[in-house]
């Protein structure tokens, strides 16, 4: 969880903590990350700027990234988010909030019958926004598209 803009920035720094704390204890002989998200807004598949942090991100954890990006109007097929949130809001039950303490602990509270737990941890890094990215940095990037849906499906792999 953050306190600044939901920036490319943002998520990409969240993935490689995620990689460090939980990923690589449970996954020690991985070899690439399979990261989905939904077809549009700021996780979309042309969003410029989450191409230019999944480079980083191969780079700083040495693993290939395998992008998957749901066809657009398809967000209803996230599993996750409606079991999360769903709990999240029967825990919540409309208490005030006062500060940040209260919504972390909230948001790391639910679990489910079927094993379902979160684990979440405050982020007070400032992200900027405003940032954009060139049309030759973009075409720099080393993006391999996949054979079915290259635009919703690529493999960006690590800088050594």
């Amino acid at each position: 969880m953050g306190i600044s803009r939901d920036t490319a920035q943002f998520a990409g720094e969240r993935m490689r903590r995620w990689w460090y704390t939980m990923g690589k204890p449970r996954y020690p002989q991985a070899h690439d990350l399979l990261l989905t998200a939904d077809g549009g807004g700021r996780n979309g598949d042309r969003t410029r700027l989450g191409k230019v942090a999944g480079p980083r991100l191969a780079t700083a954890v040495q693993l290939a990234m395998r992008g998957c990006h749901c066809p657009p109007g398809t967000s209803k097929w996230n599993k996750i988010a409606p079991r999360m949130c769903s709990v999240l809001s029967q825990n919540w039950r409309g208490r005030p909030v006062d500060s940040l303490a209260p919504i972390v602990n909230l948001i790391a509270t639910p679990t489910t019958d079927t094993g379902l737990y979160i684990e979440t941890s405050l982020d007070e890094t400032i992200y900027e926004t405003g940032s954009e990215v060139a049309d030759d940095e973009l075409a720099s990037l080393p993006i391999t598209r996949e054979k079915f849906h290259g635009e919703w499906n690529y493999v960006i792999k690590p800088s050594i």
